[in-house]
């Protein structure tokens, strides 16, 4: 029998990110709307949303998608943060925003600058992500955030949100590039400061081009961080931290903020490169041998229980084997940055070779970044969906 409700508003975008949240991001494929460029080796890609999958793709700023598409027949994922604040569209439907810059050799990043055009189809995964915030909670504070180079993609998000949302909420961006021409979003910086001079402070440092006060001109490095906190960013008077940029910027941050008597809790990170990210290909592949020594790996994806074995000696990753006989795992950076491949051990143990995603009470709770994970048990048992 058939249900009919009057037709009543939707719900809060962070409602339906709490809606959306108890199901397992996928992908769906969704149409290209846009491509802006914002410098030479950098554009802004536009995805339309269509009415029945917003409720699939609603977020909170700062979180990001995956991106999946085949290139020269090598299937080809990659992360970026949503640029901008949710955005209706017509007819119901909604825009997703993102930012992608040229990666020297990188396959999806070069093809996006070359040949991506409105039009295209690409696979987008739901949105996900820790790096955020609830709007309310950051009402009438002074938020800071500190990036590099496309470090700014989730910032746009955030402080064009807080903004926004309060009239007493500050923002001051420290925002650190090799030239002028090499700042994304300069003219949507530029726009914001003119919306709100009193509440947005700009920074732009250049580590290779020249500007008024010397301190905002160079690498920024421990005596030039400290400098800055302590002249132009009072971190007494700052209430959160959000930092995003390379490893070595955000862990000389994280230290100096720390030294200075910041809590952690008051400072958050995204990493968008560590600097030994593994090459842009798919899952390894392992061959199981007669009478050889395997580790048995149960996996619990979308309600289904997967069984399959792993060599010892292959040295395999949960999410390489996991892939063997559920290729819908899913996964998108590989290197331990972005958190797509979180689950939750259940029964057994493993190693994890890097962790840049996963906070403390995570994995205090047993999770686990199954890209990064290495049996160290003869069974192992994964949940995808807890």
């Amino acid at each position: 029998m058939a249900l009919f409700r009057l037709p009543t508003a939707p719900p809060p975008i962070a409602e339906r990110v709490r809606v959306a949240a108890r199901h397992r991001t996928r992908f769906h494929t969704l149409k290209v709307s846009d491509v802006r460029p914002l410098t030479k080796d950098a554009v802004e890609v536009s995805f339309s949303v269509p009415p029945e999958l917003v409720d699939d793709y609603a977020y909170l700023p700062g979180q990001y998608v995956a991106l999946r598409v085949h290139l020269d027949g090598v299937e080809v994922r990659r992360s970026y943060s949503l640029c901008r604040p949710p955005t209706p569209a017509d007819e119901g439907g909604t825009t997703l925003s993102v930012a992608v810059k040229r990666d020297e050799g990188g396959l999806f990043s070069t093809w996006a600058q070359s040949e991506l055009t409105p039009g295209f189809e690409i696979d987008v995964m739901s949105p996900q992500g820790t790096f955020t915030t609830g709007l309310a909670e950051l009402q009438g504070t002074h938020v800071v955030g500190i990036a590099a180079g496309s470090g700014i993609t989730p910032m746009m998000a955030l402080a064009r949100s807080l903004l926004t949302a309060s009239d007493s909420t500050r923002f001051t961006l420290l925002y650190t590039n090799k030239a002028t021409s090499d700042v994304m979003f300069l003219e949507d910086l530029a726009d914001l400061k003119d919306r709100y001079p009193s509440r947005l402070v700009l920074h732009h440092v250049l580590s290779r081009e020249q500007r008024t006060a010397p301190v905002l001109s160079g690498r920024i490095d421990e005596a030039r961080l400290r400098t800055i906190l302590d002249g132009l960013i009072l971190p007494a008077t700052v209430d959160e931290w959000f930092l995003c940029g390379p490893l070595a910027l955000v862990d000389l941050c994280r230290e100096v903020l720390a030294d200075l008597g910041v809590p952690r809790e008051h400072v958050r990170f995204e990493l968008f490169t560590t600097g030994d990210e593994p090459a842009e290909r798919g899952p390894r592949r392992v061959e199981v041998h007669a009478g050889e020594k395997t580790v048995r790996i149960e996996i619990n994806l979308d309600g289904v229980s997967s069984t399959v074995e792993s060599p010892v000696d292959a040295h395999e990753s949960v999410l390489n084997a996991a892939l063997r006989v559920r290729p819908d795992a899913p996964f998108a950076c590989s290197g331990g940055v972005c958190g797509t491949c979180r689950a939750r051990v259940l029964d057994g143990s493993v190693t994890m070779t890097e962790n840049y995603a996963l906070e403390p009470d995570e994995l205090e709770r047993g999770y686990v970044l199954t890209c990064q994970s290495h049996p160290t048990s003869d069974r192992l048992v994964v949940d995808y969906d807890v």
